[in-house]
């Protein structure tokens, strides 16, 4: 399959492409992903993205689509992709249309994962992380917890809330999804490639995705 993902923050992208790549071997793609690997393979794109990084500057779009491009073109997207997350913009939207047909590349379908606002803010407020950089495990403290002392159960490190994740700050990241990626959907609902759908539980929503592309 060959699918963007969209959805608010919370709306359980990561989790709907994950279950979608264990189902077909099509690999899940975001652009934070790609651009720590770029910066860890040191090549040419990478260090001009790590420059951006490292004066805290958004890495700018044209060198995002030159590192989506050469992500493409890696031999495990041949089996399919999902990106999660990206596009974020209109501009972004446009450039990857551009790019994909360059590349011959024909979309199957953009998923909209429609969550209501208060779920987001339940499941977000209610979210904790592994501190260790190198596990990063995801916990929630209702639906699965981490220790009762409050460390991870892989490596046994503290769990934390991010600063991203208090109800201020989740206001705030909701508002700014509203403002400049919701009008994604109209952008893709015009190209005849939009399918939306209510997304409560993951697997559930894997399922009626995987119908859809069947049908």
């Amino acid at each position: 399959m060959k699918i963007i993902l969209l959805g608010a923050p919370g709306a359980g992208k990561g989790t709907v492409a994950k279950l979608l790549s264990e189902y077909d071997g099509s690999v899940q793609i975001s652009t934070g992903d790609i651009l720590r690997a770029a910066v860890k393979e040191g090549n040419e794109l990478g260090k001009e993205a790590k420059a951006y990084m490292d004066r805290g500057d958004l890495v700018p779009d044209s060198l995002i689509m030159k590192i989506m491009e050469a992500r493409l073109q890696e031999s495990d997207c041949k089996r399919g992709f999902i990106m999660d997350g990206f596009p974020r913009t209109i501009p972004q939207a446009e450039a990857l249309k551009e790019l994909l047909e360059r590349l011959s590349i024909t979309l199957d379908m953009v998923v909209n994962l429609e969550v209501p606002r208060e779920v987001i803010l339940d499941r977000l407020t209610t979210r904790r992380t592994c501190s260790n950089p190198s596990c990063q495990e995801i916990y929630n403290i209702k639906s699965k917890p981490p220790t009762p002392e409050g460390t991870c159960k892989k490596c046994g490190s503290p769990v934390i809330q991010r600063d991203d994740e208090t109800e201020e700050a989740i206001l705030n990241r909701l508002e700014t999804y509203n403002a400049m990626t919701a009008p994604l959907i109209g952008f893709y609902e015009k190209e005849g490639l939009l399918k939306s759908f209510k997304s409560l539980d993951s697997k559930a929503t894997v399922e009626a995705i995987k119908q859809s592309l069947s049908a």
